[in-house]
This record gives C-alpha cells, sequence and structure tokens, in this order.
C-alpha cells in the first residue's frame, strides 16, 4: 500500500483515534444540559393557623443570559473536544508516516542484504570454480564462503527487522500482527518547502495552537458566564390559600425573592476564570514562537537530508553497483586477487545500506517536519 492509503486505513480504523471521538456524544450529552431550564417548585401546606391550607408555586427566573451564555460555553468546550480529535489525527497521520517508511526501509535493507548474499555466493562459486581449475589457491575459495556465510546472517538479521516493522505498522492500522503488508514509494520522494511558507502555514494551521485557540474561546465563554452569575436570580412565588374562614375560604398571594449579594458577589469566580484566559493566551503565544523555531529548524534539516539521499540515489549508487560488476568480472577473469573483490564486495555493501539509511534519514526529518508544522505536509 501506498502511504496515503496507509493514513487513510489508520485514520478510520485506529484505536486510539476511535477512543479521542467517543467525546463527541459527551459534549453533545453537555451542551443538552447547558440548555436545559430550572424547573419550578411547588410547596403544599397543612397548617393549624389559618389560612389551613396553602399551595405554593415557585419559578426561578434566570438573568443576564445565563443560558445563552451556558450554552456558549458548552459549544466552544465542544469545539475544544474537536480540536483535540484532530490532534489526535495529526499524531496518527505522523506516526503512520514515521511506520510506513520504516517498514519501507526495512524492505530495501532486505533486498539490499540478499542482494549482497547473491553476489557473495557468486564469488564463492567463481573462487571455487577457480580453485579447482588449479588458477586459485583452497584459501580464496574458503574466503568467499565466509563472506557468504556472513552475508547470510545479515540478511536474515535484515529479514527479522523487517517482520518488526511490519507488525509496528499493522498495529497501527489495527490489523491483526504479521498481516501481509507492503509498502510501495521511494525513500527519497518528497518536498520540502520553503522556511517562511511552511512557517506560515503551521501558524495557520498547527493543530495544538488551534487547539489553544479553541480553549481560549470556551474560557471567554466562561469569564462572560462568570459575570452572569453576579446578577441574581429573582423567584416569583404564587399560592393559593384555603380555610380562613370567617374571612375567606380560599385566597392567593403573590411574593417576589431576591438573593442580596452581601456576602458572596461571585467576583472571585470571575478574577478565577479571567486570569485562567490570561494564562492560556500566554502559553498560545508561547506556543507560537516555539512552533515558528521548532518548523524552521525541521525544514533545515530536511533539506539537508533531501540533498544526501538524492545524492545517493542519482550518483554515488550507480557507480558503486558498476564497479562492484567490474570487479566481479575481472575477479572471474583472473585479472585481480580476491583481496580486492572482497574489498569492493563489501564497499558497495556498505554503500547501498548507507544509501537506505539516507533515504530513511530523509523520511524521518519529513516526519519531524510534520510533527513541527502539527498538520500534513503540503
Amino acid at each position: 500500500m501506498t502511504l496515503p492509503q496507509a493514513v487513510e486505513l489508520a485514520l478510520a480504523a485506529n484505536r486510539s483515534l476511535a477512543a479521542a471521538r467517543l467525546a463527541r456524544p459527551i459534549a453533545d450529552a453537555n451542551l443538552a444540559v447547558a440548555g436545559e431550564r430550572p424547573n419550578p417548585d411547588l410547596l403544599l401546606e397543612k397548617l393549624r393557623e389559618t389560612p389551613h391550607e396553602a399551595a405554593t408555586l415557585s419559578l426561578p427566573i434566570e438573568t443576564a443570559g445565563k443560558r445563552e451564555r451556558r450554552i456558549a460555553a458548552a459549544q466552544a468546550d465542544a469545539a475544544s473536544g474537536e480540536a483535540e480529535i484532530a490532534r489526535a489525527a495529526a499524531a496518527t497521520r505522523n506516526q503512520v508516516r514515521r511506520a510506513f517508511f520504516t517498514l519501507l526501509a526495512a524492505q530495501r535493507r532486505a533486498a539490499e542484504e540478499q542482494a549482497s548474499l547473491e553476489l557473495a555466493e557468486r564469488a564463492a562459486g567463481a573462487a571455487r570454480a577457480r580453485f579447482e581449475a588449479g588458477a586459485a589457491p583452497r584459501l580464496d575459495a574458503l574466503q568467499t564462503e565466509l563472506a557468504a556465510a556472513q552475508a547470510s546472517n545479515d540478511a536474515e538479521s535484515a529479514r527479522g527487522q523487517l517482520t518488526a516493522a511490519r507488525s509496528q505498522l499493522d498495529s497501527l492500522l489495527a490489523r491483526p500482527p504479521q498481516a501481509t503488508v507492503a509498502a510501495l514509494g521511494e525513500l527519497a520522494a518528497g518536498a520540502v518547502p520553503e522556511a517562511e511558507a511552511a512557517i506560515a502555514g503551521a501558524l495557520a494551521r498547527n493543530a495544538d495552537l488551534a487547539l489553544l485557540d479553541r480553549r481560549i474561546a470556551a474560557q471567554r465563554a466562561k469569564v462572560a458566564l462568570a459575570r452572569a452569575q453576579q446578577v441574581p436570580n429573582p423567584v416569583v412565588q404564587g399560592a393559593i390559600t384555603h380555610g380562613a374562614e370567617p374571612e375567606f375560604e380560599w385566597g392567593w398571594r403573590a411574593g417576589l425573592t431576591v438573593t442580596l449579594p452581601i456576602f458572596t458577589s461571585h467576583r472571585a469566580e470571575v478574577e478565577v476564570e479571567q486570569a485562567t484566559l490570561t494564562q492560556l493566551a500566554a502559553e498560545r503565544e508561547a506556543s507560537a514562537v516555539q512552533v515558528a523555531g521548532a518548523v524552521a529548524a525541521a525544514v533545515a534539516q530536511a533539506a539537508v537530508a533531501q540533498r544526501q539521499a538524492q545524492r545517493f540515489r542519482d550518483e554515488i549508487l550507480p557507480h558503486a553497483l558498476e564497479v562492484e560488476s567490474l570487479a566481479e568480472d575481472s575477479y572471474r577473469a583472473g585479472e585481480t586477487g580476491l583481496v580486492a573483490l572482497l574489498q569492493v564486495l563489501q564497499s558497495t555493501r556498505d554503500l547501498r545500506l548507507r544509501a537506505v539509511q539516507a533515504g530513511l534519514d530523509f523520511q524521518m526529518a519529513l516526519a519531524d517536519l510534520e510533527q513541527a508544522l502539527g498538520a500534513p505536509l503540503p
């Protein structure tokens, strides 16, 4: 599968992301709770004095737009929840990118080790043929067989790393471990954006900054709600009375209750919410500076890694493979000795593996850049 296919599967099936999405029903329930209105109270009385019976209905009346402010705060909290999900999705996407290219590098490394094994076996066959023909000492045959045995061990180790890398990607895709999956792509593929454009994009789309923006909006709503709580809610009362003979048989009374903010004015709650808002704004400003610095550093590292990976792909490896082929042909023809052949084989093997590592380093640098951006790479 390709990287976009892997990311799509992970976003749909990753269990951590699915758990984060379960916050949506909670946010909907909190919004419904915020929109509830206060219930009336019904008081039934049987009294010795007159009137002997009374039924009183009390209804609190919310003032200062408390219900609307509660709803606004709940909506802002829900938006923060969506930002949390977006951040979890960005983290999942970055994990998949790293696991995908780790698998791709493991595939390449296994292929290179297998190619080195086949070349070592051909060299051993050539040395054996020359020894049997009396053109080379037995030491040459033994040395090439030893090199082939070491190459076999290296190939087996590479296959083990491939299995581990496949399991890591399978877990992110919510697939059974060791499920058959192959990464399709090029280790040297990918574009590095300009630093200024990357910084501007990060400040506009970074998931962490977006989450802080939502939290700041939610906190502003909480400040407004705390201020509204300073206004008392009046309670309107109406009562029907019975049994006050001889003055009357049925009567009524009405009343209004208002809490006097003498001892508790809710001023401290407003100060707490306002101080929290100030803190969040400072955190957002500091995070923006950190994001810009991290993106600039990641762009520089990715650009260097890209040049190294491309140089291996376009210049170093083609020349190394040519030298390898010439060295093998030269040894078979008896023009060079075994030592020169083994040196060339070891050198080209190291270059092949370094090319794979350079490609992986470039992709990991892109993953670091994507993590610093807090959003998908363009």
